[in-house]
């Protein structure tokens, strides 16, 4: 089973951000997947680091950690009402919809398992850290290097 680790990143949020996806192998980790934006929040870059994780993953097994619980609620909870209701709340607007589509409906149609996996952040768990210094670097510009 593929397993993650995603962490996005804004400085000063709202303002550049970046986000990681990063895969555990049997040696370590290994960053996979770096984005940017020059103006965004923190929660988007979280919700593009889950949405990519789960296109990688390419319909296998997986577990993704992340350290937003607010996205893991937002997939496999708040969504299933939201578009229930023509994706619409009961008050107010639904922040970040577009994401919120994506990343649902890649985890609702996805013919294999996808476990979202909460972990705290910034405690010294090893995958959450790599991936927390590489959305870092991303949102610096820093990019993986393709030889």
């Amino acid at each position: 089973m593929l397993v993650f680790f995603t962490d996005g990143s804004c400085s000063p949020n709202p303002g550049p951000g970046g986000f990681a996806v990063v895969v555990k192998e049997d040696d370590g980790f290994k960053p996979v997947v770096l984005g940017k934006d020059k103006n965004s929040t923190n929660i988007r870059m979280e919700g593009q680091a889950l949405i990519a994780a789960m296109k990688l993953a390419n319909n296998q097994e997986c577990q993704i950690h992340t350290d937003s619980e607010f996205w893991i609620k937002v997939i496999t909870n708040w969504s299933i009402g939201w578009e229930a209701k023509g994706w619409k709340k009961n008050r107010g607007e639904i922040k970040n919809l577009d994401l919120v589509k994506e990343a649902y409906r890649l985890y609702k149609d996805s013919p294999c398992t996808v476990k979202l996996v909460w972990v705290k952040a910034h405690v010294g768990h090893d995958g959450n850290e790599f991936a927390d210094e590489w959305a870092n670097r991303a949102r610096m510009g820093e990019t993986l290097n393709k030889n």
